[in-house]
This record gives structure tokens, C-alpha cells and sequence, in this order.
């Protein structure tokens, strides 16, 4: 591994800290580095804070005159909530950048590496290229296709099974995989889920420290007022996705819980989820998970608006049982049809952990 690269991953692993907090931003950690050693470090903390840079910069003060500034993506070149980081880096006289990632928004895209290059910086570009782009999978779909990055979970037993007919068995994997899978929604915006695992279900769909935006895919509005994940909310926090099926004295019970009601174009007398997810994206909601049920996750897969799957695997048979993981599908034969790469496998205890994305060849 190289210096550059060496200090590159740290901004990387900088970056992460902030991962669910930033949307619709990207993601960006930063390091500043004199004579090889490491005088301040920053990343971008939440949507509206100090961007990477600005936050190293003010820890570096005047040893950053000269110094190497290892950013994960190219500075940005425009106003938005900040002050474009491409003066403050200039005006700070840093003597090299090493950028990971050029910007893919287009109000910056190459105009700050012009800029510095022009001014006299020496900048280095690519450096962990890869991994900087898996990180921001979500900004640079939302920036490009003006669409949210979607992860699809499933729970299932070895032979791809999600639960019995009778529903007496309610959890397919160990508590310490439920644990986990619980943790990994702070690293979303929002939570989806189809108005089946709702009814049969009631969950809460809360996330330890983070107060997730929840949405119901509920195309009559068939959730009931008293549900649990109505219970302790904010105002806006549940959206009920329908379409001009659901009755009103239905959408006006759910609004009196203080939830938004979106309604939406049909499809097969179903809610549109490519408009629904663009609506979510719209709303800054990049970063998004659908986690109840097989029907729902089946009909995001066939229109392609997966980008990543998350599956737990758990070491059982359920033979006889019809609660398909993936409705009637087979997820080795959807990982192999659908263009989908394996990234990740961990083992939880017994139980298998599959991360796998989706390559798109076009957005």
C-alpha cells in the first residue's frame, strides 16, 4: 500500500462515521498531511454542517500552508448551504490535493480540480477510486438519475423460505443477526415496508439512535390508526405511499395521527414505487431500504430499482412451507438473472450475511 493510499483510507474510514447523516450530501472525510505526518483531520458530520475540508482546514490553521490534502471527493465548486470548499482550500495554501473522486454533480464535475491546477496546486486524482464510489453509491444515483440507491433485506431459511402458512414461526434468524440488522437502519433515510408485514407484523420499525422516516406501501390505505410504528413519531415521519383507491375517511384517520399520506400513480391498480421512490429522493430520502415483505421486495427487483441486496441466511428447512423469501423466486437465480455481484459475505454465529450489488450499466 502506498502513502497516498494509506492516507486516503483513513479519510474513507472518516467518512463512514457519518454514513446515514448526510443525505442528499455525500459522504466526505479528509486528512492533511505535512513532511508525512498527519496535522488535521475532518469529515462532513451532517447535511448543512462544515464540509470535510473546511473542518480539517480549521484544525490545521496555518500548517496548512504547503501541506497534502487527501479528500474523498473533489471540492465542491458552488454555493449551496456552504461556501464552495475549492476557495477555502486555495485560500488556506495547500500545496497538493489527492482526490479520490471527481464530483459527479454536475455543478462542480472537474471545475474544482480545473480551478486548483490553474491556481498552481498540484492534484492527484483516483486513489481509491472504487471504494470512494461504493460509498457514495446513494449521492452519486441521487445526482445523476435524481432517483434514491435502494437495498432490499430479506430474511430466509436455507431452502429460501421467509415463514410458514400458519405464521407461527415468527423470527428465521438468531437474535445477535436481528440485533445487527437493526443497527445497519441508521445507515438509511427511510425504511419501506408493503401493508401486509404491517398487518401481520405490527412492527415498531425503529432504528437505535436514529429517527427514520417510515414508509407504507398501502395502496387502500388498510393500515390501522393504532398501528406501532404511528406510536412516538414526529410529524411527517410515516408516510402511507396509496393511490386514489383509498377512501377518504381512511386517509383523513391516518392524517389525524399526525402521518403524511402520498398519493400516487397506479400500476396494475398498485402503487407506482419507481414515482414513489423518485418522490422519496425529491425529499432528499437518498438512502433507502425496503424491509417487509416478499411481494413488495419482488416487485422493486422486477423493475429494477434494486441497487443492493442484504440477505440473512438461516441455517433451516421449512420444506413445505409457501412463504417464498423473494416471492416465488429463488435469490441465487435472482443474484444471477439480475446482474447482481456478491460484495460481502459474513457469518453471523450460524446464521450467513450476503451483501451483493447491483452493476448498472446505465442510471
Amino acid at each position: 500500500m502506498t502513502a497516498d493510499e494509506r492516507f486516503m483510507h483513513r479519510a474513507l474510514a472518516l467518512a463512514r462515521r457519518a454514513e446515514g447523516r448526510t443525505s442528499p450530501n455525500p459522504m466526505v472525510g479528509c486528512v492533511i498531511v505535512k513532511k508525512g505526518r498527519v496535522v488535521a483531520e475532518g469529515w462532513h458530520k451532517h447535511c448543512g454542517g462544515d464540509h470535510a475540508e473546511v473542518d480539517a482546514l480549521k484544525q490545521a490553521g496555518d500548517k496548512a500552508r504547503g501541506a497534502v490534502m487527501y479528500v474523498t471527493l473533489e471540492p465542491c465548486a458552488h454555493w449551496g448551504r456552504t461556501p464552495p470548499c475549492v476557495d477555502a482550500v486555495l485560500k488556506a495554501g495547500i500545496g497538493k490535493v489527492v482526490v479520490a473522486m471527481q464530483d459527479p454533480d454536475p455543478r462542480t464535475n472537474g471545475v474544482s480540480l480545473k480551478k486548483l491546477r490553474k491556481n498552481g496546486v498540484l492534484v492527484v486524482t483516483g486513489v481509491c477510486a472504487p471504494e470512494a464510489g461504493r460509498m457514495n453509491a446513494a449521492f452519486i444515483k441521487y445526482v445523476t438519475a435524481k432517483m434514491p440507491h435502494v437495498t432490499a433485506k430479506i430474511a430466509q431459511t436455507i431452502d429460501g423460505k421467509a415463514g410458514t402458512r400458519s405464521g407461527r414461526v415468527k423470527w428465521i434468524t438468531a437474535g445477535a443477526t436481528r440485533l445487527r440488522a437493526r443497527l445497519r437502519r441508521n445507515d438509511f433515510d427511510a425504511i419501506v415496508v408493503g401493508v401486509d408485514t404491517v398487518l401481520a407484523d405490527d412492527p415498531r420499525l425503529d432504528a437505535p439512535g436514529k429517527s427514520l422516516v417510515k414508509v407504507i406501501v398501502d395502496s387502500t390505505l388498510r393500515t390501522p390508526p393504532g398501528a406501532r410504528l404511528l406510536k412516538g413519531t414526529r410529524p411527517g415521519q410515516v408516510i402511507a405511499a396509496v393511490t386514489r383507491r383509498a377512501p377518504d375517511v381512511r386517509v383523513s384517520a391516518f392524517r389525524a395521527r399526525g402521518a403524511c399520506v402520498m398519493v400516487c400513480g397506479a400500476r396494475a391498480g398498485k402503487v407506482d414505487l419507481k414515482a414513489l421512490f423518485k418522490a422519496l429522493a425529491k425529499n432528499g430520502l437518498i438512502r433507502i431500504l425496503i424491509e417487509g415483505g416478499p411481494t413488495l421486495v419482488n416487485a422493486a427487483l422486477k423493475e429494477g430499482l434494486v441497487d443492493r441486496i442484504h440477505a440473512y441466511i438461516a441455517p433451516r428447512l421449512m420444506r413445505a412451507a409457501p412463504a417464498d423469501a423473494v416471492a416465488g423466486v429463488d435469490l441465487g437465480i435472482w443474484l444471477g438473472r439480475r446482474g447482481f455481484e456478491i460484495h460481502e459475505v459474513t457469518r453471523i454465529g450460524q446464521d450467513i450475511f450476503i451483501e451483493a450489488d447491483h452493476v448498472h450499466r446505465h442510471h
